[in-house]
Order: structure tokens, then sequence, then C-alpha cells
């Protein structure tokens, strides 16, 4: 007999070492967010998730008018909105848009006067119409004009070639 307990070519485990057990990628927030609490939720007392918990106090906090929640509560309706229509498909439902200008933003008030419009360009830039650019610019007490304000009120007007510069204003 040999000095080992085996024969030759003969494994003492010849199913190998058992693989560890392996942890699924969770991160600790999500096994935080599984665990469940006992809640008061309208006067009963239910068994919830604190993901649950979290999601209730988010929209209780947005009903009481606070922005951050109103915010979260409205990204929480679109990702479920977007959910459903991949599960369900989408329905596409005609839409009636009529659009009504109020004098109480400063933007409407402009476009109602014809001071300002939207660049065709660029709709979320504004840009002055032409014969409002002089009548702003010869302002009493105004100071000469640097090349950079120059720039500035060229890239904000809208027709410069009938743009009449005040004189003496440009340094």
């Amino acid at each position: 007999m040999s000095g080992t307990r085996f024969k030759p070519g003969q494994s003492g485990n010849p199913k190998g070492r058992p693989p560890k057990a392996r942890r699924p990628n969770v991160s600790a927030l999500e096994i935080v967010l599984d665990k469940r609490l006992t809640a008061n939720v309208g006067g009963k007392e239910r068994n919830l998730t604190v993901e649950e918990v979290l999601q209730q106090q988010t929209l209780k906090d947005a009903l009481a008018g606070k922005r951050l929640a109103i915010r979260k509560v409205l990204k929480m309706i679109e990702r479920r909105e977007a959910a459903l229509a991949r599960k369900v498909g989408v329905r596409r439902v005609p839409m009636m848009v009529e659009q009504y200008h109020c004098a109480d933003n400063a933007n409407e008030a402009m476009r109602i006067m014809g001071i300002a419009a939207p660049d065709p360009e660029f709709p979320s830039r504004w840009k002055v119409s032409t014969w409002a650019t002089p009548a702003a610019l010869s302002r009493p007490g105004r100071r000469t004009f640097t090349d950079k304000d120059v720039k500035d009120i060229k890239f904000f007007t809208s027709d410069l070639g009938t743009l009449r510069w005040p004189r003496g204003r440009i340094a």
C-alpha cells in the first residue's frame, strides 16, 4: 500500500469544491426598500414595504403643495404611463390644442404688443422687433454701448438690416 488514502489518479472529492452561494445583484437600497413596515394608512394599519411608505409620504407632501414632491409624483406617473404604454401598446388619440395669450406673462405681453416674438430657428429664444430696439436704446441717461453690448443687441434683434442705431451711443 502506498502512503496516500487514494489510488493514483483518483480524487478525494470527485465533484470538486462546492460553489459559493451567489448573492443576487441587489443593491443595499433595494434591500432596504423591500423591508416591510406596519404603517397607518387612512386610519387602518397596513403591512407595507419601505418603498410603498415613501411613495405614500411623497404623495402626501405633493398634496400639501411641496414642489419637489409634486415633481416626484409627476415623474412616478410618467414612468407608470410609459410602462402601461409598453405593456398595452400606445393608443394615439387626436387632440385639439388651442393657444391663448395672457398679458400677465411678460413674454406674452411683448408678443401681444408686437415688441418681441419667438425666434423661428429657436422657438425658446425670443427676438426683439426691429422698431422696438431703437426705442429701448435711445432712453435718456443711457451710456455708450461697448462692443459686447452691440454684439448682444444684434443677437437679440430680429431684422438687423433696418435697425437704426442712436447717434453717439456706440463706442
